[in-house]
């Protein structure tokens, strides 16, 4: 994520972002025009639809309705098909990155309110909203207390051999990735590094430069042990992509690593390395903007650096969510993931709903990704912990206010509105947009139709939901966000 550091000038920033919200929230692909992943599929079983809803003023968050009957009544609404014969892409999941500072803070709760919070977030239970998917930091984020990598060396010192890597400093997250992993043995852990150990960079320094050429192989043979140690300790790692934010090199930490770079540190080192180990974890390339998709299109135009790779991962400080949709037909073979988006100490509840659920929940998934994570979990009150330089003002999805008492934040909302509604393997299917309502929606393995519907206008907004003959009528309030079950 971006670094206040970078923005000196607030009000540049705030100006960057009123852009960003003004650019990215009117566009958003209809994907009718796509071909589906395949066709079939039936689901007219259900009478009914159970609706739960969050609104912008904070009146409402995340509470059930009143259910909806699927009658036919006769009305003028507009209407909002889905249909269930055009399926789209698989969904792994939706969540957060648990990083260093969130396992502090939480590890700050009572035991009784620690459990119940791990619960609360990734238990499927009915008073929790069933967390599927985790992003971890290899090594430091710049939202742990302080930078390391798990091979660090006194200055102008080198480990070749890689003889003195640990994990030992990530134990406090390893630990709680095992209770989590007790709660719910499915989830699935992409992980990504802010920079390599400094000594196999050109500037020595945990901030920007690059990675020594020479060091390419060993940097490999560092993923290896990293994956192979997590395994040893019962943690699978799904996936994995190279560098956090490679066009992002004033971080604390970082790494500059340019599309060439990444390509040729894939298709010569990484993947023959994973290769050699027998080792399964997806390689998951670029892992920033949506304003450079030539940069993931560039790697996925090596073939030799393809064969390697499983898809391309995104964020949206810049650019616009429907760039997924473009490297998704250039290359339909190849997964999309969108990874991270941060909510600011700054910005309103109201605003990062609307804006969250159109462009990283709805925006996402209608542009082909699998995910949609948030960013980071949990800090406290004052947006701690985080490296001297990295971000000063990125808020959790929960804030930590003492052993006993924490806070739901804007982004446990976003999230929740998908996660606790849409599990794992559930695949999107085709829905419509009329007026001023954005949607998306999944079958689900239990057979089940979840649809996500937002309201960003002023007025409510009457409609129908219309599906294998059979509708519904009902109504959404003014920036508002409801999701619908049946």
């Amino acid at each position: 994520m971006y670094s206040n550091k970078i923005f000196p000038n607030k009000l540049f920033f705030l100006g960057l972002t009123v852009f960003s919200l003004l650019f990215c929230q009117s566009n958003s692909v209809d994907d009718s025009s796509n071909p589906p992943a395949d066709n079939g599929g039936d689901n007219s079983s259900y009478a009914s639809a159970s609706v739960w809803l969050t609104k912008a003023d904070e009146t409402i968050k995340l509470q059930k309705q009143n259910d909806i009957f699927f009658n036919n009544a006769s009305n003028n609404y507009q209407t909002l098909d889905v249909d269930a014969s055009q399926k789209y892409q698989t969904i792994d999941g939706f969540g957060y990155t648990l990083t260093g500072g969130s396992v502090q803070v939480i590890n700050q709760l009572s035991t009784s309110k620690k459990e119940e919070l791990l619960q609360e977030l990734f238990s499927n239970k009915d008073n929790s909203i069933g967390v599927s998917y985790i992003r971890l930091s290899i090594g430091a984020s710049d939202l742990n207390s302080s930078v390391f990598s798990y091979d660090d060396m006194p200055a102008g010192q080198t480990d070749t051999s890689l003889a003195n890597f640990s994990l030992a400093k990530d134990q406090a997250l390893i630990d709680m990735l095992k209770k989590i992993l007790v709660i719910n043995p499915n989830i699935k852990i992409m992980a990504t590094p802010w920079s390599p150990p400094v000594w196999m960079k050109d500037n020595g320094s945990s901030i920007g430069g690059s990675l020594k050429p020479e060091y390419y192989g060993v940097y490999a043979q560092y993923f290896v042990k990293y994956i192979q140690g997590m395994k040893a300790q019962g943690i699978t790692v799904d996936a994995i992509t190279p560098q956090n934010e490679p066009l992002h090199p004033g971080n604390n930490p970082s790494l500059l690593m340019t599309a060439s770079q990444q390509a040729t540190f894939i298709k010569n080192n990484l993947g023959p390395a994973f290769k050699a180990a027998n080792i399964t974890t997806k390689i998951v390339l670029y892992d920033h903007n949506c304003d450079k998709p030539d940069y993931p299109l560039e790697i996925l135009a090596d073939a030799e650096a393809a064969k390697y790779v499983d898809g391309s991962a995104f964020h949206l400080y810049a650019g616009n969510i429907s760039v997924l949709n473009n490297v998704h037909l250039a290359h339909p073979s190849k997964n999309l993931y969108f990874t991270e988006q941060w909510t600011g100490s700054t910005s309103s509840f109201s605003d990062d709903l609307i804006w969250h659920s159109k462009n990283v929940i709805i925006g996402s998934m209608r542009n082909w990704s699998k995910i949609a994570l948030e960013w980071n979990l949990a800090n406290d009150p004052q947006f701690n912990p985080h490296t001297e330089g990295g971000c000063t003002q990125c808020k959790g999805a929960v804030t930590i206010n003492s052993s006993e008492s924490l806070t739901k934040n804007v982004a446990y909302y976003i999230i929740a509105h998908a996660s606790k509604f849409v599990p794992q393997n559930s695949q999107r299917i085709a829905s419509t947009q009329p007026g001023n309502l954005s949607s998306v929606a999944f079958t689900r393995p239990d057979g089940k139709t979840t649809l996500i519907v937002l309201n960003e206008g002023n007025a409510t907004e009457n409609f129908n939901i219309k599906m294998n003959g059979k509708s519904a009528a009902t109504s959404l309030p003014a920036r508002a966000v409801a999701t619908f079950v049946f």
